[in-house]
């Protein structure tokens, strides 16, 4: 029996990423443990639940946790820095020391025998600046605690490919770089490991849609909302495969 610990930026980043892998460990009798980084109080959201979006996060939070066989759940409750860093000179996670609250959370490690670490990758997929700063976190607590750390991804190429089509065809907001994503992610050559979830899709599924408060945005389409509405076999062949690098 294994315990790990994911760590994550927002609520909902683990249901994305990583939650076959989750779901797929439980399963196997390992015991998952989740940190979520940030109270999730900048993401984009509907009118519905922008007052106290924290507090709905966090119970949505629980509800995924739950569908994915969390062991824990600890929220660190850092202030959601915001997409493009806006929130960062308020306290924002992004801004803080990183080697502080990896010592932080070196204590929860030992409290919990955690033996395996998932974080980000150095771009922290797409940028987001609390991303990089979990990617940051992780690679400190490495240097603190003795753990096997993963760092979770995704094939780089197919994702530019596809972001560059889409702007070709006029799909993206006009003020949208496509160049942007092509430093984000991994390359294909640097994945070490590749986790089939296939088995597990649907409760994937179901851990993305207990996030209703980031598939609605007035007047803006979400990510979650399309994910959370395509059919089976689409929706096994684009999230089926979750992807890792192994940190040395």
């Amino acid at each position: 029996m294994r315990n790990l610990l994911f760590v994550h930026a927002h609520p909902d980043d683990e249901a994305l990423l990583t939650a076959g892998t989750m779901a797929k460990a439980h399963a196997a009798g390992h015991r998952v443990h989740l940190v979520v980084a940030t109270d999730g109080s900048a993401g984009l959201t509907s009118g519905e639940f922008a007052n106290d979006l924290a507090s709905h996060r966090s119970g949505e939070l629980a509800k995924s946790a739950e569908i994915l066989g969390v062991s824990s759940i600890t929220e660190l409750k850092y202030l959601d820095s915001g997409l493009h860093g806006e929130h960062i000179g308020n306290g924002g996670f992004a801004g803080l020391d990183s080697e502080i609250v990896a010592k932080h959370l070196a204590d929860l490690v030992r409290e919990l025998n955690v033996d395996t670490v998932v974080g980000y990758d150095p771009s922290g997929g797409y940028g987001h600046p609390d991303h990089v700063q979990v990617h940051r976190v992780a690679r400190a607590l490495q240097q603190l605690i003795s753990c096997n750390l993963f760092e979770a991804t995704l094939p780089r190429e197919p994702i530019a490919r596809a972001v560059k089509l889409a702007s070709t065809m006029s799909l993206t907001p006009p003020d949208f770089d496509p160049d942007t994503f092509a430093q984000s992610w991994t390359p294909k050559s640097q994945i070490t490991h590749r986790v089939n979830v296939r088995k597990f899709t649907q409760l994937k599924k179901a851990a993305i849609i207990a996030h209703s408060s980031q598939s609605s945005a007035d007047g803006t389409i979400r990510t979650l909302a399309v994910l959370s509405k395509l059919p089976k076999p689409i929706f096994d062949a684009l999230l089926g495969t979750e992807y890792f690098v192994k940190v040395n």
